[in-house]
């Protein structure tokens, strides 16, 4: 039987608040964030109820080039509570974004963000082999004292300069996923799992403790639009389809693909890690778990894509 309300989450990178150019002004993040809520309201008037994911890779880069300008003045904050600030301040700037929308259209959802934590192994080998780049961009010398007085691991970043990295284990569980559950089911928007979520390790006693650490956005909201029983993953990014040969002459976009293609031409190594790949392993991971589908496409492209007429779609097995 149909689900009345199926449904959606909506992954969206950091980037969907502040765009190539601009500076990352309160005025910035407002503009965007309205912006995309405007289109959101695509999964709203067709009766979707919505659980929206989204990354903070700039805004945590700020955060972190804050404290580097603050020095010995200010105490240092922990990567697991910078990761923390971004869920309020983004989920704030969106949720109300999203508000002033619904009531445009006299709708009586309400919209709510989820601070987010998020369990990791700590035996996971990301915490043996530290890969994502973070934070300011250095010089080498400046790079080589901080690992060695802080025991940072850090590497030259694409010609750009030197920069710390930082474990990215994979997400096991989303801790407050049930409250998201309900919270979506009453047919409330809720933002949760920002910028991956917070990272945190179960101790042997059960408490839980932060990591530093960063999660993979798109691989924690399949894991939660799992949980929360969503009947479609979209993850938004820069290009309206997803393309093999990407930048070849031979480039082809895909229209729609099924779970066994897919994972074809992942293993044939179409998608990079640092772009398209995450992306890519969080469709199959829903897939694999018992999800129906998923859809990659830009914010622009959205509502045209939710009836199918553009965009690259993912079904599952039948």
């Amino acid at each position: 039987m149909n689900d009345p309300h199926p449904i959606v989450l909506v992954a969206m990178g950091g980037h969907a608040f502040m765009q190539p150019g601009e500076a990352g002004t309160i005025e910035d993040h407002e503009r965007n964030a309205a912006r995309i809520a405007t289109l959101l309201m695509t999964l709203v008037e067709r009766d979707y109820h919505v659980c929206i994911t989204h990354g903070n890779g700039p805004q945590v880069g700020n955060l972190l080039l804050q404290q580097e300008v603050a020095g010995s003045g200010v105490p240092p904050l922990p990567l697991d509570v910078l990761v923390a600030m971004t869920e309020g301040s983004l989920g704030y700037i969106l949720q109300q974004a999203l508000l002033n929308e619904l009531r445009k259209r006299q709708s009586k959802r309400y919209v709510v963000t989820v601070v987010t934590q998020v369990v990791v192994d700590e035996d996971d080998p990301a915490f043996h082999e530290p890969s994502k780049p973070i934070g300011p961009f250095l010089t080498r010398e400046e790079a080589e004292k901080r690992r060695d007085t802080l025991g940072w691991k850090v590497k030259e970043d694409a010609g750009r300069g030197w920069r710390r990295l930082v474990p990215s284990p994979s997400p096991q569980k989303v801790v407050q996923r049930y409250m998201i559950r309900d919270a979506v089911r009453q047919g409330h928007i809720v933002i949760a799992c920002g910028g991956g979520g917070i990272p945190v390790k179960r101790k042997a006693d059960g408490q839980f403790g932060g990591l530093e650490a960063v999660i993979d956005k798109d691989l924690t909201s399949a894991v939660l639009a799992t949980d929360v029983g969503a009947a479609l993953l979209v993850i938004l990014t820069a290009v309206p389809q997803v393309c093999v040969h990407f930048g070849r002459a031979d480039e082809r976009s895909l229209g729609a693909v099924t779970l066994e293609e897919i994972e074809k031409l992942q293993a044939e190594g179409h998608f990079p890690p640092g772009s398209m790949g995450p992306k890519i392993e969080a469709v199959v991971r829903f897939l694999r778990a018992g999800g129906r589908r998923a859809l990659i496409t830009n914010p622009e492209s959205l509502p045209q894509a939710i009836d199918g007429r553009a965009g690259t779609h993912f079904v599952g097995g039948i």
